[in-house]
């Protein structure tokens, strides 16, 4: 075989017909709307659609992976371009920040303006839309306000109801959403919510606004896997099919896979999306210390009756004589006020003394017992 058996062609000598055509037609339909977000060679000018210049030659290889070569050139030249501008010593390049993330991942061409009141970041997301997306850097604005920018357009309260379990639908009505390690559960709540004087109208029209609501707050909180939605009941299989279509139609602008199933016997939607990366949830909050993320902790009465049966073992140990006890206020203020005789009765049967410590600002289940013989070592303990 010779070194190089494939000649290079120049554009322009290499017409598309048949099915090298069609293909092109539909890889073409494929991305409207949206062909001038993947490549200035999708755009109506460059010869992708009227097959005139080298648009409709170069975009497949664009297609296959070479877009990706062609943002690396790009970046290139902004390193070459900033080593020559700034004098040293200076950053040349940072992998990308969360504001360079949250563009490149979640602007469309819907967006009308991006707001940015810091002006270093500001630069950044400026570089950044010059080198992938020149045509839109015209969107991107400076913020010089007094008032902070989320004040100012009420995103603090917007962030605040995404961290919480219940939300609020308008005209009454709410959606309760629980994370567990297997699913999501969603459940819709009609409270106030009417619509005329029809359980089933009400009902109908709440799971449509509903609907809407479960796959906004689905994106903003990031939540993936299996998810079950349930809707208050319908009796009539047209409003049923309504609301499926209305979830369809919610998720549509979702970046993540979703698949939604057809409503179940028991009136319930099920749905997966896709993990993208961890839920909100995860990535902002951890694990209550007292109740390990359970959300629930023992009554000090429960803590009470725990601390008394490791007494009564305690008590059939000859060699303890004496016994700390460590517990949350409360606890040990409901052992020497309601457990009083049940301890002094352990004291009697078990010769020995038994000592309640209430240690401040312990979380509800604390519960720390130290024993000692005669001689005050310390007997391990249970």
């Amino acid at each position: 075989l010779r070194p190089n058996p494939l000649l290079k062609l120049p554009p322009g000598q290499v017409e598309a017909r048949g099915w090298l055509l069609s293909q092109l037609r539909l890889m073409a339909d494929g991305l409207t709307g949206r062909l001038q977000e993947i490549s200035r060679f999708l755009q109506p000018d460059s010869g992708w659609l009227t097959l005139r210049g080298r648009g409709w030659e170069e975009m497949p290889y664009w297609l296959k992976g070479y877009g990706d070569l062609a943002y690396l050139l790009r970046l290139w030249k902004v390193i070459v371009r900033r080593i020559r501008k700034l004098p040293a010593p200076v950053d040349i390049y940072e992998e990308s920040d969360m504001i360079i993330r949250t563009i490149r991942d979640v602007f469309t061409a819907d967006v009308d303006t991006i707001l940015i009141d810091e002006p270093q970041a500001y630069q950044r997301a400026r570089e950044f839309f010059q080198l992938v997306m020149p045509r839109y850097v015209n969107r991107l604005k400076l913020y010089e306000g007094k008032e902070p920018l989320f004040f100012r357009y009420g995103l603090e309260d917007e962030i605040a109801k995404i961290h919480r379990r219940q939300v609020p639908l308008p005209g009454g009505g709410s959606i309760v959403i629980d994370q567990t390690e297997a699913l999501v559960a969603i459940d819709v709540n009609s409270g106030s919510f009417r619509a005329d004087d029809s359980a089933e109208e009400t009902a109908y029209r709440l799971n449509l606004i509903a609907a809407k609501e479960i796959a906004r707050q689905i994106r903003l909180r990031d939540l993936g896997g299996v998810i079950v939605n349930d809707f208050v009941d319908m009796r009539r299989e047209k409003h049923r099919r309504d609301v499926e279509r209305a979830l369809r139609d919610a998720v549509k602008r979702d970046r993540a896979r979703t698949r939604i199933l057809r409503t179940s016997p028991f009136g319930l939607i099920e749905m997966t999306r896709q993990r993208v990366r961890p839920s909100l949830k995860t990535s902002v909050f951890m694990p209550c210390p007292c109740c390990s993320g359970t959300g629930v902790v023992k009554t000090p009465e429960s803590m009470s009756i725990e601390v008394m049966r490791l007494l009564l073992l305690a008590s059939r140990r000859s060699q303890i004589a004496r016994i700390n006890i460590t517990v949350a206020p409360e606890v040990a203020e409901f052992l020497n006020n309601r457990k009083r005789h049940e301890l002094a009765r352990l004291e009697k049967e078990g010769n020995m003394t038994i000592q309640v410590v209430a240690q401040e600002h312990a979380s509800p289940e604390h519960m720390a017992i130290t024993c000692y013989d005669a001689d005050g070592r310390e007997v391990r303990f249970p």
